[in-house]
């Protein structure tokens, strides 16, 4: 167990328990619960990579705190944690993931994952949370226009640091004649697949939204690959659940149903500076995705879960968050925000590749084949923020876009 421990993927936040400040880890598989250590625990944490030793790990943690000491037996004791909490890469947690996954396939619908962690569980205190969202951003939807939306770019960040940025996308959605069919396009942080779907319903604190299981069918029918392949992905991953509760939340009595997708890395196709269209999956997914939409005759609205750029020491820059650095990312976001707006999926592609996606954007495969899939005129943004955390020293900016 302690022989150089490897810590599975996790996604890591601050949170504040008890008046301590603590770093949540949370599984995006579902296999481990969520667990809040202290930052000091959480940098041993981010040095198990399956190369260092025990005495490595107190040899890292004195060079890193200096005046510090942590001694062997506590860095087994919190390997051991680790273990126990299924955040280890082995045997037992493998094991784990498998009957898991077995669970999740034989479910009827999805639950919602982060309910009572993300967000309220309960229906009324979760809608007043987000009543406040609104409130605090572009204030509550006035009434319906007559030009509908074609699509919508929302975060995926929690909602306690990007609720009214959520809010700003739904209320363009609000404000426009409901479609008759939502596609969300999150991004597929665990995903193992270039794309991946699911047929199941997706439960949420204000009812259950609706999957199009005819028109899912029919887009796995003619797919490149197993689009249902990796759905285990789907089981905790929070950027298409976030919308599913926004789109509840907007049409608690309607039962408007969605297609939800998994968009995978595109990394590969950054590093070999190679447009996505020039791989075979992306290219014929893309094509398979419009084809059976536009045959449906359904009025179709695109949902692309995302978030921006993640950079910062907590992301792997070996550089402080300065106020230049801050104002060079922001510069990358709005070459990228300016590019989809213009509905132009190659270029904002090319700005990725040019920037070697040195900012780490959460959304660029999920954006991409929206922009590839969709029938707008024209792009609006409605609303750029990012979160800068000093002490934690790591940023991440998201943004809200309408197409009409």
């Amino acid at each position: 167990m302690t022989e150089n421990p490897c810590v599975r993927y996790v996604d890591a936040f601050p949170v504040e328990i008890e008046g301590k400040q603590l770093i949540y880890l949370r599984d995006p598989e579902g296999v481990a619960p969520g667990m809040a250590v202290p930052k000091t625990a959480y940098f041993l944490i981010t040095q198990m990579n399956g190369a260092q030793s025990v005495q490595d790990l107190k040899n890292a943690f004195s060079k890193q705190f200096q005046g510090s000491v942590v001694t062997v037996d506590e860095v087994v004791e919190l390997i051991g944690q680790l273990d126990e909490a299924f955040l280890l890469h082995n045997k037992r947690s493998m094991t784990r993931r498998e009957e898991n996954e077995t669970a999740f396939r034989n479910a009827l619908t999805r639950p919602a994952a982060h309910a009572g962690l993300s967000y309220p569980d309960d229906a009324n205190t979760l809608r007043t949370k987000i009543d406040g969202f609104f409130d605090e951003g572009p204030g509550h939807p006035t009434g319906i226009k007559n030009e509908p939306l074609k699509a919508l770019i929302a975060p995926h960040i929690d909602f306690n640091r990007g609720g009214p940025c959520f809010a700003w996308a739904y209320k363009a959605m609000a404000e426009s004649p409901p479609p008759d069919l939502f596609v969300v396009l999150g991004t597929g942080h665990s995903a193992r697949k270039t794309f991946v779907m699911s047929r199941k319903d997706f439960e949420t604190p204000f009812g259950v939204l609706k999957a199009d299981r005819e028109i899912i069918d029919q887009i796995a029918e003619i797919a490149p690959l197993d689009v249902f392949a990796d759905e285990f992905a789907h089981k905790e991953e929070h950027s298409i659940e976030f919308q599913a509760v926004f789109l509840k939340y907007l049409y608690p009595d309607q039962d408007i149903p969605f297609v939800p997708i998994l968009c995978g890395s595109f990394h590969e196709m950054v590093e070999d500076r190679k447009n996505p269209q020039s791989a075979s999956v992306v290219a014929e997914f893309v094509r398979g995705l419009q084809h059976v939409l536009d045959a449906s005759g359904k009025r179709v609205c695109f949902i692309a879960g995302v978030d921006l750029s993640h950079v910062g020491q907590r992301f792997g820059d070996a550089d402080m968050l300065t106020a230049d650095f801050v104002a060079d990312v922001e510069t990358v976001d709005h070459a990228l925000i300016e590019k989809a707006g213009a509905m132009d999926a190659d270029a904002y592609f090319d700005v990725v590749i040019r920037e070697c996606d040195r900012t780490r954007v959460c959304g660029t495969s999920s954006i991409y084949t929206m922009l590839q899939t969709m029938h707008a005129n024209r792009g609006e943004l409605l609303k750029y923020d990012h979160i800068v955390d000093h002490e934690t020293q790591q940023m991440v900016s998201f943004v809200s876009m309408a197409f009409y």
